[in-house]
């Protein structure tokens, strides 16, 4: 029988119906946290509860009861009986008295979709954590958060509404209904904080690991740049009163020797990135791993907007207990992908030049996915829950990212938006905005249909977008972006891919040998028979190590033999096929240095003054 907190019941309210939480860090070691849950008014005779099966915002099922430690009740004082009637619903008896359930959870996910806790931290995303009550769900919930018995120095940081807490966060916080509660992640530890005012709103960042941190955080320039980036967001979708849709929002930071990753909500994000990625005092220069850093808060803060409030149909509610599949994840996380460094663009964070060459690093990303020619992005999106969260050696083959390819198809429609020069898609999100997601929106609860986005752009701009849709969102054809740039004054050219781009492999270090991990197809990889898990032992007689390979890629010369000697599931493999490069997807992308007049006014609305290169 796990153990569970019983130091003291939690705190109480007489006026005010619902479930009354209380989580307790309750293992620091075994990475384990207690939670109690108390019902003045239960159901009778049976009382079930569920936990959700995924995170809105990550597209899979994670199956977060696979967690849950064993379960007990008691009513009125006396044991409840318990049953467990599906993987991630409970039934327990109940009678007169309140109902008390107590279980554990064992959280050691780095993650921010799910919870973790240690010596060094606890975090948790509630819908992993915290089981909801059937049929109380639309009822306000209440949390009583407890600290570590044996650490005297944590503080906690969450968005939930503090009803009776100490100093450094602990105690009593309400939300509005279960829905509500999941959208708010709790971060407790030693924190390293700042905040800025944006947008109207009150903005907090609450840095995990301070005392690791220590001096080595430029939390000052953090704040400026962030604020710089709300800012220009707020007004984007508020052009006249640029006031954000929230009064307080909260980034909470979890640096890790290399991580990256976020999780959005209404009124906060769960943030990972590196250690090095911060912007460290002594820097006088914000390098890549900073803007890196910058771009994913960015994207994360643009969903309070996108997804946070504009939703799809198929979002408005949430089923927490099964896949909620749309055909709209381009254009939720896509745009959303597209804008993130443009509004670092627009908040001078990145030059003209710099935007550029991240754009160029997507094209060139999405150019050697041959599932690109394979599934649409309507598919794509469909089928997150199914392949996208699951890749595997052949998903470059037969999938396409809806984030890249979404954030490429928003570049295409707002350049031929701004080419005809009757809106921008900032036009589109606004128009978005006011009907689907303000709180005022008339259709915030009924959320956007499958197919309004043609209508949609086609009321913004008068142009007919039902083709271009066909093609690029139901179908696999090339987005037209090579025509596109240079009509708006950027030269595009193209340069010879790295050999295993070029052949279509990729491999990782194994004892000293290359393990094939990927193979392209089309390539020379795929011709020669390889497949993932394959050893490489020689090429043309010599031992095959990356710069053999290299050497031998660079002076090759097409028809010329190459014989790889292979293992597979310990038998050798003795194949000899002809040498030969799949197209470069490495592309360069410049502002032209005297461009047509009509191209330099696009370019400079679409992105600002670009220096001429040297």
């Amino acid at each position: 029988m796990p153990k569970t907190p019983t130091s003291s019941a939690p705190r109480k309210s007489a006026t005010e119906p619902g479930p009354i939480y209380r989580v307790v860090p309750l293992d620091l070691q075994a990475h384990r946290f207690g939670v109690e849950i108390i019902l003045a008014e239960p159901a009778r005779p049976e009382q079930e509860f569920w936990l959700p099966v995924w995170v809105p915002g990550s597209y899979l099922v994670r199956e977060f009861s696979r967690h849950v430690l064993r379960l007990e009740a008691d009513c009125g004082g006396r044991p409840a009986a318990v049953a467990k009637i599906a993987k991630n619903r409970w039934r327990v008896a109940a009678g007169a008295g309140p109902l008390r359930v107590a279980y554990s959870v064992y959280a050691f996910d780095l993650s921010v979709r799910a919870a973790f806790l240690d010596a060094s931290r606890g975090f948790f995303n509630p819908a992993c954590l915290m089981l909801a009550v059937a049929g109380q769900e639309h009822l306000p919930h209440r949390v009583e958060i407890v600290p570590p018995g044996d650490v005297a120095d944590w503080r906690v940081a969450t968005t939930l509404a503090a009803v009776d807490c100490d100093a450094a966060g602990f105690g009593l916080r309400r939300a509005a209904s279960y829905a509500d509660l999941i959208d708010h992640p709790v971060e407790m530890g030693r924190l390293l904080r700042t905040e800025f005012t944006a947008g109207g709103a009150r903005h907090e960042v609450a840095i995990a690991h301070a005392d690791v941190l220590g001096d080595g955080v430029d939390t000052a320039r953090l704040a400026r740049d962030l604020k710089r980036i709300c800012s220009a967001q707020a007004a984007l979708f508020e052009p006249r009163s640029r006031r954000a849709p929230f009064d307080r929002y909260l980034f909470l930071v979890a640096p890790t020797a290399d991580g990256y990753g976020g999780l959005e909500h209404p009124d906060c994000t769960a943030l990972m990135c590196a250690r090095s990625s911060l912007p460290h005092p002594r820097a006088k220069a914000a390098d890549a791993a900073y803007r890196d850093f910058l771009g994913l808060c960015s994207h994360e803060y643009f969903h309070a907007w996108n997804v946070g409030r504009i939703k799809p149909r198929a979002f408005v509610p949430y089923d927490l207990e099964r896949e909620n599949p749309t055909t709209l994840l381009w254009l939720f996380e896509g745009f959303t992908s597209y804008y993130d460094d443009l509004m670092l663009r627009r908040a001078d964070l990145l030059s003209p030049q710099q935007y550029l060459d991240g754009l160029a690093r997507t094209i060139a990303a999405v150019g050697r996915t041959p599932g690109r020619a394979v599934q649409s992005l309507a598919e794509a999106s469909r089928d997150a829950w199914i392949k996208y969260y699951r890749p595997d050696e052949n998903s470059a083959n037969a999938t396409v990212s809806y984030y890249q390819l979404g954030a490429l198809l928003a570049l295409s429609i707002d350049l031929r938006l701004r080419e005809q020069g009757r809106a921008t898609l900032d036009d589109v999100m606004r128009l978005l905005w006011r009907r689907y997601g303000r709180a005022d929106a008339p259709l915030r609860d009924v959320g956007l249909d499958e197919d309004a986005m043609p209508a949609i752009l086609a009321e913004v701009s008068g142009l007919d977008w039902r083709g271009y849709f066909r093609r690029h969102v139901a179908g696999t054809q090339e987005l037209p972006l090579r025509r596109q740039l240079a009509r708006f004054g950027i030269e595009w050219s193209v340069r010879d891919d790295a050999a295993f781009d070029a052949l279509g492999l990729a491999v990782d270090e194994q004892g000293g040998w290359l393990s094939v991990r990927r193979v392209r197809n089309g390539g020379w990889a795929e011709q020669a028979g390889l497949a993932a898990g394959d050893l490489l032992v020689a090429l043309n007689g010599e031992r095959a190590t990356r710069t053999t390979i290299e050497r031998a890629h660079a002076l090759a010369r097409r028809g010329d033999g190459w014989r790889i000697h292979s293992l597979r599931q310990g038998l050798l493999r003795d194949t000899t096929c002809p040498w030969s490069a799949l197209p470069s997807g490495r592309i360069d992308l410049r502002p032209a240095a005297k461009p047509a007049l009509a191209a330099k006014r696009l370019r400079d609305a679409w992105l600002g003054a670009a220096a001429a290169p040297k």
